[in-house]
């Protein structure tokens, strides 16, 4: 009789769990990212319907996973058919940074005060870059091509990297990261004075081990999900019409 195989440890559960999922890291799911919501399905604390990106093939390995039903998306999350980027309007960019600290793949570079770009081939579409943005000058690019387990793999390796450098900053400089967390210490756009910084409009700590201990997320200011709904509502009714360009 063949001997029977051991049960993975909870470390071991949570990393293969983690690497079915589709790495976007776009918090749909409820939770800070990929791997923290892998944690709650591993511990009992979150079902496997929760994943809007992966969908029925990402509910399905799951199910195969842990010997559990098949179920459909739930209820209360929106279908992603379409994979997407983001683009930003270099005319209406004000560089204030926002966009960058919300995205957890560092796919927008920039710097305080000067144009933000996009790197496509890096861009998860998670759309966290849209509600912080004070111009809303980020719109929504539809791609072909469906997402595949390399760009999976690139997601979830470009987070762990962010994450990295995030807790390498804080490490070496906390002050450092309170800067960049408040923009980059740049000055105010409108005046030319030192911004001040914004006092945390959370209402407790993060969860222990996530980047939003170690730099401020602009997503946070957004905590009533119904507004963020609105918001995000808004911003893609507008991107669907063509912005009007300004003339000579």
């Amino acid at each position: 009789m063949a001997p029977s195989l051991q049960p993975m440890t909870a470390v071991a559960l949570v990393d293969a769990i983690d690497r079915l999922l589709p790495q976007t890291q776009c918090r749909r799911c409820g939770y800070d990212d990929c791997h923290a919501y892998a944690g709650a399905i591993a511990r009992g604390e979150a079902a496997i319907d929760r994943c809007p990106p992966g969908a029925d093939a990402t509910i399905q390995a799951l199910a195969r996973l842990l010997d559990q039903p098949v179920v459909p998306l739930a209820a209360d999350l929106e279908p992603m058919p379409v994979r997407h980027v983001v683009r930003i309007d270099p005319l209406h960019c004000i560089g204030c940074t926002k966009c960058i600290l919300a995205c957890p793949v560092d796919a927008i570079v920039g710097a305080p005060r000067f144009q933000h770009q996009v790197l496509t081939d890096r861009c998860t579409g998670c759309e966290l870059c849209l509600p912080p943005c004070p111009t809303d000058c980020i719109s929504l690019v539809p791609l072909a091509s469906p997402w595949q387990a390399s760009d999976a793999r690139l997601g979830r390796q470009h987070h762990q990297r962010r994450d990295q450098r995030l807790k390498g900053t804080h490490a070496t400089s906390p002050r450092s990261a309170e800067d960049v967390s408040a923009g980059n210490g740049s000055a105010d756009i409108t005046t030319g004075h030192a911004a001040p910084r914004a006092e945390s409009p959370t209402t407790g700590p993060a969860a222990p081990g996530t980047a939003d201990t170690l730099l401020r997320d602009p997503n946070v200011a957004l905590v009533d999900t119904d507004e963020k709904a609105r918001r995000l509502a808004a911003i893609r009714a507008r991107i669907r019409m063509p912005r009007p360009r300004p003339t000579a």
